[in-house]
């Protein structure tokens, strides 16, 4: 594939953006892409998740998202476990302890809710090749849940028509069928 900008040399990095929903990719060369500094890093500066996560704490302060109430922002939020404040979170883009996530959960959940497209969980994604068992095993679980609803709204035909299904999947589990 050849550069977009020059058309003469290979395609080498390869950037894809998400904006509102839309999806934009741009392939460079090497050179296009250090001639534009908006896809490059600095010389010497790596990838590091703790940066990324920082970076994006930093947008928090410009006001681009997670406005708090005016009492929460005055306030500085601080750990009362390790004892590390807000601030010093988004500097560094790691937590002191496990703690951290409760005392700092209100000014996360924006942030969760840009990294995950409006949702404040990660689920993942499960290989399709290796995922089988996965995929089966969950799809009982949410069986067994929906089950024990029926039973307590007291519908039992359906609960019967799930208990079944389930049974048949933990049979193919256990032959090996997944």
């Amino acid at each position: 594939m050849l550069c977009q900008r020059c058309q003469q040399r290979d395609a080498t990095v390869h950037f894809s953006k998400i904006l509102n929903g839309e999806k934009s990719e741009i392939h460079l060369c090497e050179t296009c892409a250090r001639e534009n500094s908006e896809f490059m890093m600095k010389p010497g500066e790596n990838f590091s998740f703790h940066n990324l996560i920082s970076g994006l704490l930093g947008f928090e302060n410009q006001g681009s998202f997670g406005q708090m109430s005016g009492a929460q922002t005055r306030q500085n939020t601080r750990c009362n476990t390790c004892g590390l404040t807000y601030q010093k979170f988004a500097e560094l883009g790691r937590f002191g302890c496990a703690d951290c996530y409760q005392s700092f959960g209100p000014r996360l959940e924006p942030l969760l809710r840009r990294i995950h497209g409006g949702a404040t969980t990660h689920t993942g994604k499960v290989p399709q090749r290796t995922g089988g068992m996965i995929k089966m095993r969950k799809q009982i679980e949410l069986l067994r849940r929906e089950l024990q609803q029926k039973i307590q709204m007291e519908q039992f035909e359906e609960a019967a028509l799930l208990r079944d299904r389930i049974r048949e999947l933990e049979q193919q589990s256990a032959a090996g069928g997944y």
